[in-house]
């Protein structure tokens, strides 16, 4: 089976801690859930102590390498007791570091967008709360303080996100009992995963189900929408009918690269040595043979992950195997090359598709090298065979030039 990322592929453009034990962190409780939007009204209370936070994979929130400059990135990490895990709470509803606050970048209120230390200024981005059910919740942004992509890796960075009840959302701190939300400002729950459109895919469960009866179990739906955090125009750009097909002509290349699915690796493993290009100044630092093709647009080559991984802030050039283990990482590698890489195409498969230039001009970007101009005809039928099932699935008309 023919499901490697061709050589073509190669030299792509990157985008680019003390002392004290932790003594507990004294916060005020609210309901579970989301709280409404008066954030000078829902704030932490308590005493102004100190402590670590821990969460997801028992690990710790951390500012990242000690550093206490504004705009330093907070981070997953091994609990070590260290000051970069020291946060206070002086109760005017900010958590503080190094004497400065925990803020949403740029004060935005988007899914995916970073929190980071700053200087304190009393604005919302800079106001938590944390509930029962153990969020940490920004109410102006009505969203939750989450791991992004659910990697347990040590510097993966903090986000806000949905509320979605999910264990990349919860921290333990020790809770005081001297902050309440009347139960009027408690928001209703998280919608369901097979939501479809209001769950931010427009692709549902039971639509990606239909689509992959048989795929790999790595393959998860959850593991799909906790990737699109990386890339939020994808299927998000233009009408309803432009992100549907988005959808379609993204899950219909992924459909034929790795047989509906069914496989996370490439099948041939005698290829499994020829992936390391030991020119580039970092080698294979996971082994000669740790760089075959995995997820749903089978990554392969050292430059590769070391590409993916830099643009998403993942060590995937040590730790390639994310790949295969990790369903959102999967994914979040998918999307990687749909969104900026335009391989022996003239233009990225996101931009092919929202620029109206027809599904024909994803292969071409994907692996026209090999199959578009007549070279592989069976195989650009079969992708286009599958684009024209999903559209139909996602009910939409696929549009024209379907073939190159």
């Amino acid at each position: 089976m023919r499901f490697t990322i061709p050589h073509w592929r190669a030299h792509v453009t990157r985008r680019n801690v003390g002392l004290g034990a932790a003594i507990g962190l004294v916060l005020g409780t609210v309901g579970a859930g989301v709280v409404l939007s008066q954030p000078s009204e829902v704030s932490l209370a308590g005493e102004a102590v100190g402590g670590q936070i821990t969460g997801f994979a028992g690990k710790c929130i951390d500012v990242a390498d000690g550093n206490s400059t504004s705009g330093t990135q907070v981070q997953l990490y091994d609990c070590n007791g260290t000051p970069a895990q020291q946060w206070a709470n002086p109760g005017d509803g900010t958590l503080r570091a190094f004497g400065k606050c925990l803020d949403v970048r740029y004060g935005s209120t988007a899914d995916a967008a970073d929190v980071q230390l700053a200087d304190c200024n009393g604005g919302p981005a800079q106001q938590w709360v944390i509930t029962e059910a153990k969020d940490i919740v920004n109410p102006a942004a009505n969203k939750c303080l989450d791991v992004r992509a659910y990697n347990s890796a040590n510097r993966t960075p903090l986000q806000i996100w949905h509320c979605q009840g999910s264990a990349n959302e919860k921290w333990n701190v020790s809770a005081g009992s001297n902050s309440s939300v009347p139960d009027a400002q408690k928001p209703a729950p998280a919608p369901p995963a097979d939501s479809g459109p209001t769950s931010g895919f427009v692709v549902s469960e039971a639509q990606f189900n239909q689509m992959f009866p048989n795929r790999n179990p790595v393959y998860t739906y959850d593991g799909l929408r906790a990737a699109l955090s990386a890339y939020p125009a994808f299927a998000n750009t233009g009408d309803d009918t432009l992100k549907k097909r988005e959808a379609a002509a993204f899950l219909a290349n992924v459909n034929h690269e790795t047989g509906g699915l069914a496989h996370i690796v490439e099948q041939n493993t005698a290829n499994y040595p020829s992936y390391c290009d030991a020119s580039q100044p970092y080698g294979c630092p996971a082994g000669q043979a740790s760089y075959y093709g995995r997820g749903p647009m089978q990554l392969s080559w050292n430059y590769n992950y070391k590409a993916a991984g830099d643009a998403l802030g993942i060590d995937l050039l040590n730790n390639p195997g994310l790949v295969e283990s990790d369903s959102s990482v999967a994914w979040k590698t998918g999307l990687w090359y749909w969104n900026t890489q335009s391989g022996p195409g003239s233009m990225t498969p996101h931009d092919a598709v929202v620029n109206n230039a027809g599904f024909g001009q994803t292969i071409r970007s994907i692996n026209g090298a090999l199959e578009c101009d007549g070279k592989y005809p069976a195989e650009v039928q079969s992708r286009v065979d599958s684009y024209v099932g999903f559209s139909q699935i996602l009910g939409i008309d696929p549009g024209g030039n379907l073939s190159c």
